[in-house]
């Protein structure tokens, strides 16, 4: 993760994201960096807009509110409504969560 916050740190500093820029972070942090990894980032960073996906980030948040328990009061045709809305939100976050593997790698 320390990788991903060095890349973060950059784009918001207004810095380019590349290899030198992400060590020189690291090393600040008292971090040796893995120049393998650092290249493996910059890599699979190339073609996401940084900015993009973190504009997504919001909505993978809102996506997985807390689960409400039904009351005993409830009838189970709700319970069983409830369940199925929490499974369609579940891959909802799933596929939004996919958008963002792009940045992770």
């Amino acid at each position: 993760m320390e990788y991903i916050y060095a890349a973060l740190l950059l784009h918001k500093a207004g810095k380019p994201v590349n290899e030198e820029n992400i060590s020189q972070v690291m090393n600040a942090t008292g971090i040796n960096p893995d120049p393998n990894r650092v290249k493996a980032l910059i890599a699979s960073l190339e073609e996401v807009d940084i900015e993009e996906a973190l504009k997504a980030a919001p909505t993978l948040m809102a996506a997985a509110p807390a689960t409400a328990t039904p009351t005993s009061d409830e009838p189970k045709a709700e319970a069983k409504e409830e369940k199925k809305t929490e499974e369609d939100k579940k891959k909802e976050e799933d596929a939004a969560l996919e958008g963002l593997g792009a940045l992770f790698g």
